[in-house]
């Protein structure tokens, strides 16, 4: 990836820019009840990136702490999930693929948080499933 990639939200107020050629270091659907419930789908398609790597260029989201670990933040006017970011370790930012202006650039590569998965959705793919957090663990991740 060399360009910079460019997303927000609905409304447009808070708008982003993810910092060209970084690559993700995990991109998944996520079927944890707290995607679910923050964002009202059966799913979420998430990309983890360096926190460095993603830049707000217009407006500012608010944020809500989901847990003793974790913090979402979305538009405080149309109230589009942005970002999850957790509050230990090294800082990184998962994006929510659908608030990119072309979110076909980031395909999912697995599923993760498969336990939680609910028993009247089901995707027609073959990508990797995984009960827990998925593979892509780097050192500080691993204790979460």
């Amino acid at each position: 990836m060399t360009d910079d990639l460019h997303g927000g939200c609905l409304c447009g107020a808070v708008r982003y820019r993810i910092s060209g050629a970084i690559a993700a270091t995990g991109v998944a659907y996520c079927h944890c009840g707290m995607c679910r419930k923050a964002s009202g789908a059966p799913v979420m398609a998430w990309a983890t990136f360096p926190a460095g790597a993603v830049w707000l260029t217009g407006g500012a989201p608010a944020s809500y702490a989901s847990s003793p670990k974790a913090l979402r933040q979305f538009c405080p006017n149309c109230g589009t999930q942005l970002f999850f970011t957790y509050t230990e370790g090294e800082p990184e930012f998962d994006v929510a693929i659908c608030t990119l202006d072309d979110p076909s650039l980031l395909p999912p590569r697995y599923h993760i948080w498969t336990a939680s998965i609910l028993p009247w959705f089901e995707t027609a793919d073959s990508l990797p499933r995984h009960t827990d957090d998925g593979p892509d663990w780097s050192p500080y991740r691993a204790g979460r």
